[in-house]
């Protein structure tokens, strides 16, 4: 990464990062928004703009592909982190060794055409956390809506010339003090907001014990060792954060039947799923998130889902 300019404390700060490797920007780090409201990362045309905070601040970021480069500008006191963290963002630190789909013939062409997507890492293991506790056992839609609604206020308001107000992410202190009312409003239910709380006793720590963790399974028994957090929230979590090519999110509602479905033609459930994808053991997501990329969906047969809004009761 080269700086290239820091001229006054109120302009932003510019780097360009040269990957050596080719890159998909809004399929690699765009995959990290949490819907079209997501008050944490919007995408605006061709750019990419992220708020989050850091060891020195918030930091508003903003990504753009120019021809092989990816152009970023940060503003706020956690610019300089923010640049820094660039790379890992567009998957400098994805290790593909080894990985080979040339078994699979449909799946080789979609890896042939997508050479781009790589294994983003935010490195914000709480904020990955508290995402996916919110999104267990509820639609996308409510998901989204509750991360937004909290997270515009109880977050931080990101500097810069942002496309729209956004926001960086509570802090785990903050997390912990959002009062029972506010979660219910946002539609969480309790057992959620208890788990949010009870994580964020351990928030600095419990980041600590993740990210100095040997491997995915290492940070998985740190991660399920918490109440509450079972292996589809650890997998997410490990997904967002820590970039993990490996992690699968075991009782997702239709990720087996889409697995299933794009390998063998039918669904299947969560064991066939890993019998499925044992051959690619250490590339598992990178698999399903070709088959996404892909685009092949299992036709859909029933009535959609009837969220349930547990504020009525």
């Amino acid at each position: 990464m080269t700086l290239v300019t820091d001229a006054a404390p109120t302009a932003a700060r510019e780097s360009v990062y040269r990957p050596r490797h080719p890159l998909d920007l809004m399929a690699t780090v765009g995959m990290l928004r949490r819907g079209g409201t997501d008050p944490t990362i919007v995408i605006d045309g061709g750019r990419l703009w992220m708020a989050f905070r850091t060891d020195a601040g918030i930091a508003s970021l903003c990504l753009r592909n120019v021809g092989d480069e990816i152009h970023a500008a940060a503003w706020g006191s956690g610019a300089g982190e923010a640049l820094d963290r660039v790379p890992a963002l567009c998957g400098a630190d994805d290790d593909s060794t080894g990985f080979d789909v040339s078994s699979h013939p449909r799946l080789a062409e979609v890896a042939r055409r997508n050479p781009g997507i790589r294994m983003t890492r935010t490195g914000r293991v709480f904020d990955a956390l508290a995402c996916a506790i919110i999104e267990q056992k509820v639609t996308g839609m409510q998901a989204f809506g509750a991360w937004r609604q909290l997270v515009s206020s109880y977050g931080e308001r990101a500097p810069g010339p942002t496309p729209r107000p956004m926001f960086a992410a509570p802090s785990s202190e903050m997390w912990r003090s959002i009062p029972s009312w506010a979660f219910h409003r946002a539609g969480v239910e309790p057992s959620q907001a208890r788990t949010i709380a009870r994580s964020a006793m351990r928030g600095p720590s419990l980041e600590r014990a993740v990210l100095s963790a040997s491997d995915g399974p290492a940070r998985e028994r740190v991660l399920t060792s918490l109440p509450g957090i079972g292996p589809w929230t650890s997998a997410e979590t490990r997904i967002r954060a820590l970039g993990d090519p490996d992690a699968v999110s075991v009782g997702d509602f239709h990720l087996a039947h889409e697995v299933g479905y794009a390998l063998t033609g039918s669904r299947t459930d969560h064991d066939g799923m890993l019998e499925l994808l044992a051959p690619w053991a250490g590339h598992r997501q990178r698999i399903i998130r070709l088959i996404f990329a892909a685009g092949i969906r299992e036709p859909r047969r029933g009535a959609r889902l009837a969220p349930e809004d547990h504020r009525a009761r």
